[in-house]
């Protein structure tokens, strides 16, 4: 059961990612004119009534007066329809429709058709017709649904920040100068303590306001009919009035909250009757950190794990230290870098696959004239621009591109033929950025012991991760 959690978990992220590559590839297009088309369908909707409307926008479409611009929007519209046909039904989470002309890089047209089924319900209706694509619905998806409020407070000042999945983000943060204890002041003792209590209260006061102005969201809902029936006689008569009352609704936008500091002000905050008693529910662990500000925020996270498991960004940090961990006890269960973690994988030794969801490398599949063989090589963008990478070096021949795909791309689309776990990770976090600069990009944790550098020493002389690897002899 656990492990069919695991594959749906590991489903989604690679679902993510596509959408999130989608996403980028989609907002760096343009077009000529307004002949670009964003549709968005929520669950529920009607095929039908789509279409309806799609063709009344066919007649107003109609009488633009430029021909071009005119033709390419109706040309739009009539894709879309087309497309919508192989539809019987809105999908369980929605659907969202791409269509329209982009400029290429070259200067020259082409037309685009792209229909997505989103990975979970999508709750925009949207309908565009722009020179771009619009993707912000799209983005929405990628948020994580779990997010976590951190409060830092100590004698120096607060801050506030909220943790989603691997991103995190400060919202606001003040300093204090708050009076020290001293004994002197003689018959002044009693006032100087007194004004000393009185701005600790005022501080309190202060961060308990700011927390319920960033941890709670008001959502205001117009509604309440009034019906007033009169009964005349044998008639009956129903007179309606309709008022419009704004009704406040005041709720927690986190999951739960996280109070760290290095005095004893966090366990005042929660225990204050100033604090907001729907956030005190929300309160998920007070921690003790040895530093204020940002570092007593990247603490907070660390010690808060426990409750964060959940969480992409403390997921990640873990996965890295388990590999760096194999590195420094010298297990020989790990590969790093494109070569060895080809072969690895090639032998069916990786257990878990990490990629840098944004690793420059593209995998090319090439073949000679005349020839049936297909050589792979392994080029990051630095790489690409030596065209003798793309020429045989025993016939001096240019090879002809079959393909072209990202590896991170490939290794999303066939990590399931070599029995590994696939983990994508980002470099935000202090591990996550040591494993993309020290190590690529890309590694693996393995099965068992492998000692990669005599294979490559025996099977592939000359070849080494700052070169091209040339797997035309792999199976893949």
């Amino acid at each position: 059961m656990s492990a069919q959690g695991g594959d749906v978990e590991m489903d989604k992220q690679v679902e993510q990612w596509k959408i999130k590559k989608l996403i980028k590839n989609l907002e760096s297009v343009r077009g000529n004119g307004t002949s670009m088309i964003s549709l968005i369908i929520r669950p529920g909707d009607q095929i039908a009534k789509i279409n309806k409307m799609l063709a009344e926008e066919y007649g107003t479409a109609s009488n633009i007066k430029s021909r071009v611009n005119r033709l390419s929007v109706l040309d739009a519209i009539t894709s879309t329809q087309q497309r919508l046909k192989l539809y019987n039904k809105v999908p369980e989470n929605g659907l969202v429709l791409y269509c329209g002309t982009i400029m290429t890089a070259e200067g020259k047209e082409k037309k685009v058709t792209i229909d997505i089924e989103p990975f979970k319900p999508i709750n925009t209706s949207l309908y565009l017709c722009d020179n771009k694509f619009h993707t912000a619905a799209l983005g929405e998806l990628l948020e994580s649904d779990e997010k976590f409020g951190f409060i830092v407070v100590d004698g120096n000042g607060a801050l506030f920040g909220v943790l989603a999945g691997s991103t995190r983000t400060v919202l606001h943060r003040i300093t204090v100068d708050l009076p020290k204890k001293h004994g002197r002041g003689g018959q002044s003792a009693l006032r100087f303590a007194r004004l000393r209590l009185e701005k600790r209260h005022n501080y309190v006061r202060k961060v308990s306001e700011l927390v319920t102005q960033f941890y709670i969201t008001n959502d205001r809902v117009r509604i309440i009919v009034v019906v007033v029936v009169v009964v005349v006689e044998e008639y009956l008569v129903v007179t309606t009035n309709t008022y419009q009352p704004i009704l406040f609704f005041f709720s927690p936008n986190v999951s739960g909250l996280i109070l760290a500091g290095s005095a004893d002000f966090k366990t005042e905050l929660s225990t204050s009757d100033m604090f907001d008693q729907r956030l005190r529910d929300k309160i998920l662990k007070i921690v003790d950190v040895s530093y204020g500000g940002d570092n007593g925020f990247n603490q907070a996270i660390e010690l808060s794990q426990e409750v964060l498991t959940n969480v992409k960004f403390v997921q990640e940090k873990k996965l890295i230290a388990s590999f760096f961990d194999e590195i420094a006890q010298d297990t020989g269960r790990v590969c790093f870098g494109v070569a060895d973690t080809l072969r690895a994988l090639d032998m069916g030794a990786v257990s878990t696959l990490i990629v840098w969801e944004s690793l420059e490398y593209n995998r090319y599949v090439l073949r000679l004239p005349n020839e049936e063989k297909d050589t792979i090589i392994y080029l990051n963008k630095q790489q690409e621009k030596d065209q003798s990478h793309f020429r045989d070096k025993e016939s001096n021949q240019d090879y002809e591109i079959i393909e072209v795909m990202s590896v991170v791309e490939w290794f999303a689309n066939n990590y399931r033929q070599f029995g590994a776990h696939l983990e994508f990770v980002t470099n935000r976090s202090q591990e996550g950025s040591q494993f993309c600069k020290g190590f690529g990009g890309l590694g693996g944790i393995l099965r068992y012991k492998l000692d990669l550098a005599e294979l490559n020493d025996f099977d592939n002389i000359g070849i080494n991760d700052d070169e091209d690897y040339d797997s035309s002899d792999s199976d893949f």
